[in-house]
């Protein structure tokens, strides 16, 4: 008897893998409801908040109101301390020592707390489920986030997309 030929209904269908985007996103001139229209628009299903102190001066941004806000609006709010910047390194950024932030940083991330949390971070990204990482600075290079993308690129791949949430003027 010859051997049976698969038809193409037969054959094993071969799920061609797809590198998932993480995009990341600054609140810094942003609104609550700019901030969730950028993240609709990227179809962001997971916001992680990746300040070290999840609290904010500008209203609608600290961490329960924020939370609030998202679930709200359908997307989930994660919030990953270890992958915040310390102290010295948000001042660094706020006195515009780019050099000494990203010093400061990638010293952090050695940390376990930091590991244990880019670890975290990669299994949400994993899961499939689009992440975009947040934090303060509108620009994604004068931000820690950027080195956050750079380290999970370094453990699996990724594209990242860096998003906007400032509201036209």
């Amino acid at each position: 008897m010859p051997p049976r030929r698969r038809t193409s209904a037969s054959r094993p269908r071969s799920r061609k893998a797809t590198t998932p985007t993480v995009a990341t996103i600054g609140y810094e001139l942003a609104t609550v409801p700019s901030l969730i229209g950028a993240l609709r628009k990227g179809r962001v299903a997971v916001l992680v908040d990746v300040r070290a102190v999840a609290s904010s001066r500008r209203p609608g941004f600290s961490k329960s109101a924020l939370a609030a806000s998202l679930e709200a609006a359908g997307i989930q709010y994660v919030h990953l301390r270890g992958l915040g910047t310390p102290a010295e390194g948000r001042a660094a950024a706020r006195s515009g020592r780019y050099a000494d932030l990203r010093r400061i940083f990638s010293a952090h991330l050695k940390t376990l707390a930091a590991r244990d949390d880019l670890m975290n971070l990669t299994e949400l990204v994993q899961s499939g489920r689009r992440t975009c990482l947040l934090c303060l600075e509108a620009s994604p290079e004068h931000c820690h986030r950027s080195m956050v993308a750079s380290a999970l690129s370094d453990l699996i791949a990724i594209k990242v997309n860096h998003l906007s949430a400032i509201p036209p003027a």
